[in-house]
């Protein structure tokens, strides 16, 4: 263990910077050929759309030596030597000269000739429309702002409006395709996904879901949804001149809509969205047979974005009230509180609560978190600016609420659907440093605090484990996302290193997305799976017990989501100057799991890893 000022400490104090630093080294494909690139910090620049993506490149295919000899390297510090060399065996005749893989590189090599990007359309596909677990959780991304200083109807109504207007400002600059191009390392990122979050909806089927944007259609939609006590209502946000209502207009007009359903026993049609993919499909396709509710589910899939007036949840003390508005933003709180408050399948809602706490939960299909986010910053920046803009003196029409009819066997789907969460949440600022502290000493703060996340995982279960970090793939066209594997041989020499100084040792880029494209050309062409994809340690590497993101943002706020496996933790984290906060989850029924000791765990190591460069005199770093 480190013994702060104690000569052995300090004897094995370079090495453990030595070991942290190559640790925390993108692999080689990152830095020589950006393949892989986090936006942390892009800056923008206006630009048209149509014309700037024409100028990006599409995604290229690596080699597959390449691959190959990262994949078993990624294997290292989580399997067996055993199972190692059984993979490797796997490898070698995967790749020998005239077999299959160089008939599926060929073929993927083809792909990527004839598209705008030979992964997009996979990667959305597998990782989201055939995934049938509930988007609950599992999927969709919750966003907690800072709470605001409100407390009753009345300033969760005027609040609610400006945000309204602050998203209708954003949507002027998609619209116009006047939204500045963000760039990074002073190469383009694709803006594709801001022109899929508005307007856009998942829609369920009984095998496999779809994304239909109606932003696209030749009628644009004008309104957005509105729910409170579970009714939904369509809320029309533009003048007939074309012109959005003002902050004062939204206002008359929520109060209408919160007048109108004062009471809550309405039935909670929104929570079948809750249900699995599988049985949401079957329910979907009984909801819609009537012709009205089959309406009121149209309107609320085209409308631009759906806000939730929630009613206020239990209280609780100061300490734990981000972890509770962070199970809020994920899943309402549960049958009970306002998980009925919601469409979960619409990609963009917005959640008010009448006790100030506030946020979103999107839908991950269309789009990844940096976007979200960035129409986040300009939505709160927005609102704490003061009304500008004089409402016209205009009659406005009734907001009209949707309804429904709920047969007996909707009544018997809604009641199914009343299921327990199982997640267990804890949201934390870390106060004592924030990503001016590693870049004072001359690292990646995303890298630092992802190298914390390896050594509180160790401390706690005494082995690595893989990991997984959403990376961007935005410079290229239509780009999305691949894997960082944090869990590298240097990062495993780093983790054992550190609590043990007598053990030193050293050494990994992104593999994943490349490996699903050979599986699913094997899947295209008709032609067998190959044994390496189906080997025990594929398995493994594809378990990942870390599933994180770093998600940045002006906005002091955090992005959560739920751990991507039954015995896992999924940790989001935004990085500010002087703090940082993380949102840590795992599932209750889990009894290997527990977010609070995980989240407490990274706080020590911060502070070690802090204490551990300040040991070193900063020239001869």
């Amino acid at each position: 263990m480190i013994r702060c000022g104690s000569q052995t400490f300090c004897l094995n104090v370079f090495s453990l910077i030595s070991l942290l630093k190559v640790g925390m080294m993108k692999p080689c494909g990152f830095v020589k050929t950006s393949f892989l690139v986090k936006p942390v910090s892009a800056t923008r620049v206006a630009g048209r759309y149509f014309t700037h993506q024409k100028g990006l490149p599409c995604l290229p295919v690596p080699p597959l030596q390449q691959t190959c000899e990262r994949y078993l390297a990624a294997l290292e510090p989580i399997v067996e030597a055993d199972e190692l060399k059984h993979t490797k065996g796997l490898l070698e005749e995967f790749q020998r000269a005239g077999g299959l893989g160089e008939k599926l590189q060929r073929g993927l090599e083809k792909r990527a000739s004839k598209t705008e990007n030979w992964l997009s359309q996979w990667w959305v596909q597998v990782a989201y429309l055939d995934y049938r677990l509930p988007v609950v959780v599992h999927s969709s991304p919750g966003l907690v702002l800072p709470r605001m200083k409100f407390s009753d109807k009345k300033g969760q109504i005027r609040f609610a409006a400006k945000l309204i207007a602050g998203v209708l400002d954003f949507k002027t600059m998609i619209d116009n395709e006047t939204l500045p191009v963000e760039y990074l390392g002073g190469k383009p990122l694709c803006m594709n996904q801001y022109y899929e979050v508005l307007s856009s909806c998942r829609i369920p089927g009984l095998k496999r879901d779809s994304v239909v944007n109606h932003a696209k259609s030749s009628r644009p939609p004008k309104h957005i949804t509105v729910v409170h006590n579970f009714q939904f209502f369509v809320l029309d946000v533009y003048n007939s001149d074309g012109t959005p209502l003002t902050a004062d207009q939204l206002c008359v007009q929520l109060e209408r809509i919160c007048s109108a359903s004062a009471n809550s026993n309405s039935e909670p049609v929104g929570i079948l969205t809750t249900q699995h993919r599988d049985s949401w499909g079957k329910a979907y396709l009984n909801l819609i047979k009537d012709k009205t509710n089959k309406e009121s589910v149209l309107a609320i899939q085209r409308s631009i974005f759906t806000l939730c007036l929630d009613g206020a949840m239990p209280r609780v003390s100061n300490e734990l009230y981000r972890s509770c508005a962070a199970i809020q933003m994920l899943h309402g709180g549960g049958s009970q509180w306002n998980s009925g408050n919601r469409w979960f399948d619409k990609t963009l809602q917005f959640i008010v609560g009448e006790d100030g706490a506030c946020g979103a939960n999107y839908e991950h299909a269309p789009a990844e978190g940096p976007p979200i986010v960035a129409l986040i910053d300009h939505v709160v920046e927005y609102t704490r600016k003061p009304e500008m803009v004089r409402s016209p003196m205009v009659p406005l029409p009734m907001p009209r609420k949707l309804d429904f009819h709920i047969t007996s066997d909707i009544k018997k789907d809604i009641e199914e659907a009343k299921n327990t969460q199982d997640l267990d949440m804890r949201v934390m600022v870390f106060g004592h440093f924030g990503k001016n502290f590693p870049k004072a000493h001359k690292m990646s703060p995303d890298a630092f605090i992802q190298m914390a996340l390896q050594l509180a995982y160790y401390r706690m279960y005494q082995q690595c484990c893989a990991t997984y970090e959403s990376a961007s793939l935005r410079m290229f066209r239509f780009g999305r996302t691949d894997t960082i594997r944090s869990a590298s041989r240097a990062s495993a020499a780093f983790v054992r290193a550190f609590d043990d100084p007598s053990k030193q040792a050293v050494s990994g880029q992104a593999i994943d997305r490349h490996l699903l494209g050979l599986k699913m050309q094997a899947i295209e062409e008709n032609l067998s799976i190959p044994d390496v994809l189906k080997d025990a340690a594929y398995t493994k590497a594809l378990h990942y017990r870390l599933s994180t993101s770093q998600v940045p943002s002006q906005t002091d706020c955090v992005m959560c989501f739920g751990p991507v496996v039954p015995n896992g933790y999924g940790v989001c984290y935004n990085p500010m100057n002087d703090h940082i906060n993380f949102a840590v989850s795992a599932f209750n029924s889990c009894k290997e799991t527990a977010a609070a000791q995980l989240a407490q765990a990274v706080v020590d190591v911060l502070l070690d890893m802090r204490t551990l460069l300040e040991q070193a005199p900063r020239a001869k770093l």
